[in-house]
């Protein structure tokens, strides 16, 4: 279903989007970056936090590192300031590359399985669908962070993955 060039790929996809935000996000004002633009999450911090917090829970269930530090009540409130939010993502992003650099087609196959405290319950799913929720969960908030971005006034970089420069 998918390769780990796949993950690869994606995983240099997501490092990509992110350094861009990562230079814009910190040179905002606070209040832009908390004003509730009717989104799903409301802000754009609200919206990267999740993002942060998702992408934490996820690859923690890949490689058996740790998961987010905060429950899933705060995940909006995750980091404080958008220099951690920045940190942060800066980390994280390197451990999904890692992972992503270092994962077998083996990897891939089977069922992973994990409780989940949002639903109170177990899950079992195929492996590949949850590493493909992974990226597809990136590129969907990305895309919203893109949107309210733009009606800020901002210019985000391109979003197309042909476009991912050579040294990301």
């Amino acid at each position: 279903m998918i390769t780990p060039e796949y993950c690869q790929t994606m995983a240099r996809y997501n490092a990509w989007q992110n350094d861009g935000l990562r230079k814009m996000i910190p040179e905002m004002e606070l209040e832009e970056l908390h004003k509730d633009r009717g989104a799903f999450f409301g802000s754009i911090m609200a919206t990267l936090n999740h993002l942060l917090w998702g992408d934490t829970l996820w690859i923690s269930r890949f490689d058996g590192g740790a998961g987010p530090q905060v429950p899933p009540e705060e995940h909006k409130e995750m980091t404080p300031t958008p220099a951690v939010w920045a940190a942060e993502r800066f980390r994280l992003d390197a451990r999904i590359t890692l992972w992503a650099n270092s994962v077998s087609a083996i990897d891939l196959t089977g069922d992973l399985t994990w409780y989940s405290g949002m639903f109170d319950r177990e899950f079992s799913r195929p492996r590949a669908i949850c590493v493909m929720q992974l990226f597809n969960h990136q590129t969907h908030h990305r895309g919203q962070v893109h949107a309210m971005l733009t009606a800020a006034g901002q210019k985000p970089q391109d979003t197309d993955i042909p476009f991912i420069p050579d040294s990301a």
